[in-house]
């Protein structure tokens, strides 16, 4: 079992393009759905994605917050796209630029589709409290709210949002 320790950011600026190492197209659906999982019918959201040439089935435990458990699996392509066609809710299409900064890998998620104009930056961590330098194109930090989940997008989507929620006021 891995424990994924992971936090959430807005963007400031577009100063991290400059530094993209590598970029990634992804699609992805969900086998269910945001409101089983917040009503906590189920407690894990389970994802099918196709990241460039692989596919993968992910499932995530419904803690809120940068920490929780996490089984990622490579699954056969043809596997993944037939999966894809079971999922509920919208699909999620973005491309994920990897960025280096003080040492940490940084995935900034550029949405597209119902969720284009949403850019997200996210960091893995070793613990909860572990320091890491904030680069100056970082924003606010959104880990708790669930609108920026990527299950909770495929259902409520960015093109959805008030001005107020896309303003990220409350973060």
């Amino acid at each position: 079992m891995a424990t994924e320790i992971e936090r959430k950011f807005l963007l400031a600026s577009d100063d991290w393009r400059k530094e993209i190492e590598t970029t990634i197209v992804m699609g992805q659906g969900y086998l269910n759905d945001a409101a089983s999982v917040q009503q906590g019918v189920q407690n894990v959201s389970m994802r099918v994605r196709l990241e460039g040439s692989d596919a993968r089935i992910n499932i995530k435990s419904r803690e809120l917050g940068a920490s929780r458990q996490e089984f990622d699996y490579l699954i056969p392509v043809a596997d993944g796209e037939a999966l894809l066609k079971l999922c509920v809710g919208g699909r999620i299409e973005k491309h994920r630029h990897h960025v280096r900064h003080g040492g940490h890998l940084w995935e900034i998620d550029e949405f597209l589709g119902d969720n284009a104009g949403l850019v997200v930056a996210e960091i893995e961590l070793d613990s909860v409290d572990e320091a890491f330098a904030r680069p100056s194109w970082l924003g606010r930090e959104v880990t708790e709210l669930l609108r920026y989940y990527n299950l909770n997008l495929a259902s409520y989507p960015y093109a959805q949002w008030s001005a107020e929620e896309q303003a990220a006021s409350d973060a």
